[in-house]
């Protein structure tokens, strides 16, 4: 194939890229475009794939979006900002990296988003809480990290209750729990304290509505999962690649 195209990643057999932008080659008519799974044990070696071939453009996907940064000789100054980075262009000047998670979540997260929802809390702290977060402060939204381990300037779960929940009406699944085939796992926040006024919003895709969205809806919650932010990141990259 002369343009190549791939996702770096860890355990990524499951990934929803390889069939999006497959499908996404055929639509447009691109031959000669692949798209490949590039699934490696460590960061370390990710010199290997860079003696493949004919390779445009990578997304990178856990647990490298953080620990790929000192491999790149450029960062755009939005992933310089997050500390996290999800997409790589390989040019003539070598290998620039990008976030579109935080375009991808945006654009998913604004039609949802309500005068009185002021203050977010964000479940996790791996490389794609960080695009989170980015976007909810510029959206004006105080945020608060949510860990299972007490960390500096984090809750850990079991210090979430209905005081915490009443202040903060966004609450972000960052973490992989509830994906399948674990479908049952979730978040451990107090589910009971949650209201119609609270908006759900879980970047796990695959069940469409896991059991952390399930219970927000059974509360009136609003909800919403991560494919469409998926799909404008995947867009949004595609884009880059292009450009």
């Amino acid at each position: 194939m002369k343009n190549r195209y791939g996702l770096l990643g860890k355990n990524i057999s499951y990934s929803f890229s390889k069939g999006y932008f497959t499908e996404k080659f055929k639509l447009l008519g691109l031959h000669d475009h692949s798209y490949e799974n590039f699934d490696i044990k460590t960061i370390e070696e990710f010199p290997s794939v860079l003696q493949e071939s004919n390779l445009k453009g990578l997304n990178v996907t856990i647990p490298y979006k953080e620990s790929i940064l000192s491999y790149l000789s450029e960062i755009d100054s939005d992933a310089k900002q997050i500390g996290a980075v999800n997409t790589i262009k390989f040019t003539e000047n070598g290998l620039k990296g990008f976030n579109t998670d935080a375009y991808g979540f945006q654009k998913s997260l604004e039609p949802f988003l309500k005068a009185y929802h002021k203050k977010a809390l964000i479940l996790g702290t791996g490389g794609a809480s960080k695009a989170i977060r980015f976007v909810l402060n510029n959206l004006g939204l105080e945020t608060q990290y949510v860990s299972r381990n007490k960390q500096k300037d984090t809750l850990t779960y079991n210090q979430l209750d209905d005081s915490v929940l009443n202040e903060f009406t966004v609450i972000i699944n960052c973490t992989p729990l509830g994906t399948f085939p674990d479908i049952d796992k979730k978040p451990d926040i107090p589910y009971e304290y949650l209201t119609n006024r609270h908006f759900l919003f879980d970047l796990v895709y695959n069940p469409s509505k896991t059991t952390f969205l399930k219970l927000g809806q059974e509360k009136d919650a609003s909800i919403c999962n991560g494919l469409k932010m998926l799909e404008l990141q995947a867009d949004r990259a595609w884009e880059i690649w292009n450009s």
